[in-house]
């Protein structure tokens, strides 16, 4: 796959504006990214600036820390795929995991898939605050759920993406693809990520790193 159709170009700062997500909006259409990566309130005048493109809308549920209700993640789902968002990342509920509440987490991720309407699902797992055995069990967990994907990081989280998480997270999740996001700088760590088994990078860095820079971003 081309470089470009990897990123999910993303801007996810609390302080967006309109303008922010329009310079978004013409890098991604500029260099083909395969999405946008917004926040729910941007999801509508996104897609209509994108309709006539190759580049799709995908926002956040629960996002940044995944303790919504489930009920809030579904309606928010609901919500963004009415107003145009063609790929879902959500945030599971972290606390639930660490506590071993896995029937809960597994439930609530396909009844996101489900409000989801078809649409691709990636499940945020927030890497840096679980264990290695935490990892391997919510990796499984997505892999037996009806999402997509599963994701390393929010990128509002202690850390990012690592390659170790990444391999990790491919040994375990079956047939689910994985996207990383956090930290991806550079196109050396693009390409750690998708030598680990990454076949979707979040980054904000897509312009530099299509350009052989290093990125200062998320």
């Amino acid at each position: 796959m081309e470089l470009n159709k990897l990123i999910d170009h993303t801007y996810l700062k609390p302080i967006g504006t309109q303008a922010d997500i329009q310079k978004l909006i013409d890098e991604a259409k500029e260099h083909h990214f395969k999405s946008v990566c917004i926040e729910p309130c941007h999801v509508a005048f996104a897609a209509k600036a994108l309709e006539e493109s190759d580049v799709l809308v995908c926002t956040v549920i629960g996002f940044p820390l995944g303790a919504n209700t489930t009920e809030t993640k579904v309606f928010e789902t609901y919500d963004a795929i009415a107003k145009g968002a063609d790929e879902i990342d959500m945030v599971i509920n972290i606390g639930a995991i660490k506590e071993g509440r896995d029937a809960y987490v597994l439930d609530e991720i396909n009844q996101i898939a489900k409000a989801c309407e078809g649409h691709v699902l990636k499940v945020i797992i927030e890497t840096c605050y679980l264990t290695e055995e935490e990892i391997i069990r919510v990796s499984e967990l997505v892999g037996q759920s009806n999402a997509t994907f599963i994701k390393t990081s929010t990128g509002f989280g202690s850390a990012g993406a690592t390659k170790e998480h990444v391999k990790l997270m491919k040994k375990h999740v079956g047939t689910k693809e994985v996207k990383a996001a956090g930290g991806v700088r550079t196109s050396q760590d693009l390409s750690d990520m998708v030598e680990a088994g990454a076949t979707r990078i979040g980054t904000s860095n897509g312009v530099a790193l299509m350009q052989g820079k290093v990125g200062q971003g998320y």
